[in-house]
């Protein structure tokens, strides 16, 4: 690197405080055009470039991030702008005296790169003020899930997570909306099925930045005990025998007891009539009552009642035996093989949040997941924890997205 004063050495700029103002002094153009996401020039990563990128960030940012301009700071100091002063040219003072640069073109060409230079040292910094996480009604899973992360990671962000509960899209469309700054969030087990049955003014893909898959809620295939099977595969010939004549209970159009059901009449071949509840809840209730034969339903939710007795259980729908259907094989083992069904829960940002803050909350968000207290509570909820990589969720939403679509498409499931 170039330098302005060959007394200033690149050991640090405090050693420059006495350089002549007229020999430390250099500039840094702005290009006046704007184009979207070009890079920054590159050069090496010493403590002047840091200053540079940062200190032109937030006065971009300071700015409105707007219009193309020259703007100056003075005072940055141990990461700090004290003041900012619109200057025709980019001076920077460092510590009382004049920081020496080497001459170069920054180029600032849209929003976009100045956020995403911003979010480059920001991560440092973040959070500055309370995080909003946006999440279905409560009483629901994601609620659960929601509040539990939040109280975890409030106190080591040292800033308050907040959960907002909404109806419907609603979630989905203000964090769609939001800006990529990591203070708003979204928690959800439905981002990428509702588009799947109704329209919706955002893309799962497109609007938003995966942060982490916190876990899966598979279900259990439970049975009123007076139908006379005791596995998958007794289940299937009974419907094959005496098709239309069994019926399954299933909350909302669209959940995961409903979609889990119409993937196995599916894959099995058998005709079993879905009689619709207003939840899960009603529907438990009513195949406790006998009104119905069975039905794909929450661990959580089953857990005492095959314990009581109440109900059988045959399988349980993830691929694999899980803990919390002990004693229960999968189903894809017992009768109907390569079925899967699980309701994911992961946690979002708005697109374009810069990597630096989706990186900081996967890893804050996965050390409460990891901790036992909380494991435990989610356990006992009837979610399984995972706390995935970014690159994780993105491929759960891809696949889920293909394979819940193509069972939606067969069983021509559209939102009421």
């Amino acid at each position: 690197m170039e330098m302005a004063d060959e007394t200033c050495p690149a050991a640090g700029p405090t050693l420059c405080r006495n350089a002549p103002i007229a020999a430390a002094r250099q500039t840094a153009n702005i290009e006046s055009e704007m184009e979207p996401w070009r890079t920054l020039k590159e050069y090496p990563a010493s403590q002047y470039l840091r200053g540079i990128i940062k200190g032109l960030s937030i006065l971009h940012e300071k700015a409105g991030g707007m219009e193309p301009a020259e703007y100056g700071l003075r005072d940055f100091d141990n990461g700090q702008v004290l003041e900012l002063i619109p200057r025709i040219r980019v001076h920077l003072f460092y510590q009382g005296g004049f920081m020496p640069v080497p001459r170069f073109a920054v180029w600032m060409f849209s929003v976009g790169m100045m956020v995403l230079g911003a979010g480059v040292v920001s991560g440092q910094e973040f959070p500055n003020k309370p995080i909003r996480m946006v999440t279905s009604p409560p009483g629901g899973g994601a609620d659960f899930a929601s509040r539990l992360i939040a109280q975890g990671l409030s106190g080591p962000l040292g800033q308050q997570v907040i959960v907002d509960n909404r109806g419907g899209i609603i979630p989905m469309e203000i964090v769609s909306k939001a800006p990529p700054d990591g203070y708003t969030l979204l928690l959800s087990a439905s981002l990428w099925l509702t588009p799947l049955l109704q329209n919706t003014p955002y893309d799962p893909v497109r609007d938003f930045s995966p942060i982490t898959l916190v876990g899966n809620s598979p279900n259990v295939l439970v049975v009123h005990p007076s139908l006379p099977v005791k596995s998958v595969k007794e289940l299937i010939a009974l419907a094959k025998a005496r098709p239309g004549e069994l019926n399954y209970a299933s909350g909302a159009t669209g959940a995961s007891t409903h979609l889990a059901a119409e993937s196995f009449k599916s894959m099995a071949g058998v005709d079993i009539a879905r009689i619709p509840y207003k939840g899960n809840g009603p529907a438990l209730n009513a195949l406790i009552g006998g009104q119905v034969q069975l039905m794909f339903a929450t661990a959580g939710s089953v857990t005492p009642h095959l314990k009581s007795g109440r109900l059988k259980g045959l399988a349980v729908t993830s691929a694999r035996p899980s803990a919390l259907a002990p004693g229960l094989p999968a189903v894809t083992t017992s009768g109907l093989a390569g079925y899967e069904s699980a309701a994911p829960y992961g946690i979002f940002a708005p697109a374009g949040t810069p990597a630096t803050l989706i990186n900081r909350l996967n890893q804050e968000i996965v050390r409460v997941l990891k901790q036992a207290d909380v494991k435990d509570r989610f356990f006992n909820s009837g979610i399984e924890i995972v706390g995935s990589s970014p690159e994780g969720l993105a491929a759960t939403v891809k696949s889920e997205m293909a394979r819940s679509g193509k069972v939606i498409k067969d069983a021509g499931i559209r939102a009421e």
